[in-house]
């Protein structure tokens, strides 16, 4: 049997004296029950614009309301944003407000500056963009020393920082410093050197970043062009680079400092060198050359060129205490030009060449062509190497080797010139057979590049040391040979440049011109110069003007400036026989109205003088200025202008300074006598076509002025005068107001001097007077004025104002009363005509 289970006993409920409450870790235990709480509560009283520190009003706030010490109060705060905000909001307030600026420069730098080193990239650059759009350029016109001595401190700092992007932006900081401040460079060169050795050898972000090694190289690239260089007379008058004043050529160059600067810079070059080599391979393995990588390339060259230019300007400026120049080159560094840069040239893909890449290879090898170049003397290459870099040479100038698109012929244009400061002297010291090709080359491209390119006057600045004495190279008589025909086909292409150039280029043609006026004056000392010279004018007569079926082209000479038009007047002088072409074509330009007045004169002053040197010929010399007087075009052709508008484009002042230039220059040819015998007939036969009033005064006041008492004139010459004057009297006394004694005797003088010469005259005159008066048509021809009087009234006080002035010369009223039966008859005539 199964024992039965024993019945449970219950158990008895028992008291519990505390709960024993189960807590979990970390929690915070509640207030005890009997706690007295202590908080108090309370509500804010807003009293708006009562705060004396939150008034603003008139102060220069930015858009959030923040003022200049509170925006740079922010620029050291803790994050990053705020930070970035704060440069945001200065720009805005500098921007609407800049006196700002002008008043708190000083404090706004010291305290910006103190962020080139931030630790946020965005901050880093706002800095930058800042500095570079408003704080530079609003300090442009301040005391630049303070200002640079505030920055230098913080970016030398941030170019040993240990972050590689902090040490890179610091560069670009100094970049923006040098091109504000120039001079800031020299002060600082050894460091800024140093720091630039230092983060190049820095080299593994070469192939990583290569936007930030370029923007490195190229601030090295423009401190580096600050330096003083050894350059041809040539490349001197084409680059136009500033040189900083510390290192201006007369610097001395045994200082210390300028010692340091040439050892820490050919460290500098041996690095550069490296990292050159370190894009060789690249080079080679990458499908096609990007632009990054090509940018960094032509820096890292630009700066070895520049440098080296550096090293030669410094062994040319010792060389007078110096009688071996190769031991002041550093051997180390020739031997590393030589096998890591120049033993890769050319420089060409692996790959097939796009049209972008064809240009990029083209100017790499042109840099490296000109460091050859300037280190050929000091590095003694051998004849296998000269010859390759002279094919290259020869190729680029004759275009075989960039690309045939349109950007390919500019890169052409814009890289070549580089190389023609070296040509003079090539083509002096290398072989008969390479000079003739270096000279026939360097002729295809003057001939057939761009005339408004600077390739164009890169060429011409070549010809003028290849043609002119007093350079450097001097040639031999063998190579004399070869050079004269190159230099004829020069010397002939210049008139045609200048015409085709016409004024769309003044500088160019001013280039060209001035190049024609040195030739002119060395042309004297070189028969094949004097030749060739003489020649152009024929040429240079389109320049002036031309005339084609009765009508004047006028050339480019009218349309250029003031001082390119005095070059041109210049080279006249140097021709030693002008030749009536040149003349008549000078000619027609004196009487174009466009001409100011001074290069009317001008051009006078310098033919006269060629004619007192003998390179005129008499009677052309006569006939040119027979012909300004005879075709000046008086403007108004009335003697008296009545309008306002007429005296504004009056020129009666320049015609008659011209007639006594004119009268002066002829005074001065020799013999008046014999002047006036060659003068005589040619001036009455222009006198007898009836020209205008002015015109017919100015040839009288020649005549006057050649003749003597008793005249010279002949019979035949006094009967042919006296049937012009009497109309040109008339018209005179018609045009003048009787109250305006100064015109009317400027115009009249010609003739009483004529009459006091010779009384025959005087009676032959007043013969024709009366007869005019008795002539039943009552009509006279006038020749000049469309308000000549055609009725009787208007005639009679024309012919009683011409007596009343003659008789008020003293001199002509003596002859006049000796003629009293003349002067009673025209005085019966104007009696009966008024019946």
């Amino acid at each position: 049997m199964v024992r039965s289970k024993a019945p449970s006993k219950k158990q008895q409920k028992k008291g519990i004296d505390f709960k024993k409450i189960k807590r979990k870790l970390g929690r915070k235990l509640p207030p005890p029950k009997n706690a007295t709480n202590t908080e108090i509560k309370s509500k804010a009283i807003v009293l708006p614009e009562q705060s004396v520190a939150t008034n603003k009003e008139g102060l220069a706030v930015s858009k959030k309301g923040l003022t200049l010490k509170e925006l740079l109060q922010q620029t050291s705060h803790h994050n990053a944003k705020v930070r970035r905000d704060a440069l945001m909001g200065i720009k805005d307030l500098i921007l609407n407000h800049p006196a700002e600026l002008r008043l708190h420069r000083y404090a706004v730098i010291e305290k910006l500056r103190e962020r080139i080193s931030d630790d946020d990239k965005v901050v880093r650059e706002a800095l930058y963009q800042l500095f570079k759009s408003k704080i530079f350029p609003g300090c442009a016109e301040d005391n630049q020393g303070l200002f640079i001595s505030l920055m230098m401190t913080y970016i030398f700092n941030a170019m040993t920082n240990l972050a590689i992007d902090i040490r890179l932006m610091a560069f670009k900081f100094f970049d923006l410093v040098v091109q504000y401040y120039p001079p800031c460079f020299s002060l600082y060169a050894e460091k800024v050197l140093q720091s630039y050795e230092d983060i190049l050898r820095t080299n593994q972000f070469y192939l990583e970043d290569k936007g930030k090694l370029k923007s490195t190289l190229s601030g090295l690239v423009r401190c580096l062009s600050l330096l003083p260089s050894k350059k041809p007379e040539s490349e001197k008058n084409i680059s136009g680079d500033r040189i900083i004043h510390a290192f201006e050529p007369d610097a001395p160059t045994e200082n210390a400092g300028f010692s340091v600067i040439i050892k820490k810079l050919k460290e500098l070059v041996l690095v550069l060198i490296n990292c050159f080599q370190d894009f060789i391979p690249l080079l080679n393995s990458m499908p096609q050359l990007d632009a990054q990588s090509f940018d960094c390339i032509l820096s890292i060259l630009q700066s070895i060129d520049i440098a080296v230019r550096f090293f030669i300007y410094g062994i040319h400026e010792e060389a007078p205490k110096s009688k071996s120049h190769q031991g002041t080159w550093d051997q180390a560094l020739s031997s590393g030009l030589s096998k890591k840069l120049l033993g890769v040239f050319p420089l060409y893909p692996k790959h097939h060449l796009s049209v972008k890449e064809d240009d990029r290879y083209f100017i790499l090898n042109i840099v490296i062509t000109k460091i050859f170049l300037h280190l050929r003397e000091w590095i003694c290459p051998s004849a296998n190497v000269f010859e390759k870099f002279l094919e290259f040479i020869e190729n680029a100038l004759l275009g075989k080797i960039y690309s045939s698109t349109r950007s390919g012929k500019a890169t052409w244009e814009n890289h070549v010139p580089s190389l023609l400061p070296f040509i003079p002297k090539l083509e002096s010291e290398v072989t008969t057979g390479w000079q003739s090709r270096l000279l026939e080359s360097f002729t295809q491209t003057f001939k057939h590049c761009n005339p408004e390119s600077s390739l164009k006057l890169a060429c011409l600045s070549m010809i003028a040391e290849m043609l002119l004495p007093g350079g450097d190279v001097h040639y031999t008589e063998a190579s004399d040979t070869v050079i004269l025909d190159y230099q004829t086909i020069w010397i002939r292409e210049l008139p045609l440049l200048l015409i085709l150039l016409g004024d769309k280029r003044p500088s160019s043609s001013q280039v060209v011109l001035h190049l024609l006026l040195r030739l002119g004056q060395f042309a004297g000392s070189n028969s094949f110069l004097v030749w060739e010279y003489e020649n152009t004018q024929f040429a240079l007569s389109e320049f002036y003007s031309t005339c084609q079926e009765g009508n004047i082209y006028y050339g480019p000479f009218l349309r250029l400036p003031r001082d390119s038009q005095e070059l041109s007047i210049c080279c006249l002088y140097y021709f030693s026989n002008l030749s009536a072409l040149l003349l008549k074509s000078i000619a027609s330009c004196c009487l174009c109205p466009e001409l100011e007045p001074f290069v009317l004169f001008r051009i006078i002053e310098v033919l006269h003088a060629a004619y007192k040197a003998g390179h005129i010929q008499i009677a052309d010399h006569i006939s040119f200025f027979m012909t300004l007087l005879s075709r000046f075009k008086v403007i108004p052709e009335n003697i008296y202008p009545v309008r306002e508008s007429d005296l504004k484009v009056s020129n009666h002042g320049t015609f008659k300074s011209l007639t006594s230039m004119v009268c002066s220059c002829l005074s001065q040819m020799g013999d008046s006598s014999v002047v006036f015998q060659i003068l005589q007939k040619a001036t009455l036969d222009l006198i007898l076509l009836k020209p205008p009033l002015d015109n017919a005064c100015a040839m009288l006041r020649l005549l006057i002025m050649l003749d003597s008492k008793p005249t010279r004139l002949s019979e035949q010459s006094i009967i042919a005068l006296s049937n012009f004057l009497p109309g040109y009297l008339m018209d005179v006394v018609h045009c003048i107001p009787e109250d305006d004694a100064r015109t009317w005797r400027y115009y009249l003088l010609p003739c009483f001097f004529l009459f006091d010469r010779s009384n025959k005259l005087l009676k032959l005159v007043l013969y024709v007077i009366g007869s005019f008066l008795t002539d039943s048509s009552l009509l006279l021809a006038s020749h000049t004025s469309t308000q000549y009087a055609t009725d009787s009234l208007s005639q009679i006080n024309a012919t009683v104002s011409l007596l009343l002035l003659m008789y008020k010369d003293v001199k002509v009223q003596k002859i006049i009363s000796l003629y009293r039966t003349e002067i009673g008859s025209i005085l019966q005539s104007i009696a009966s005509l008024q019946v």
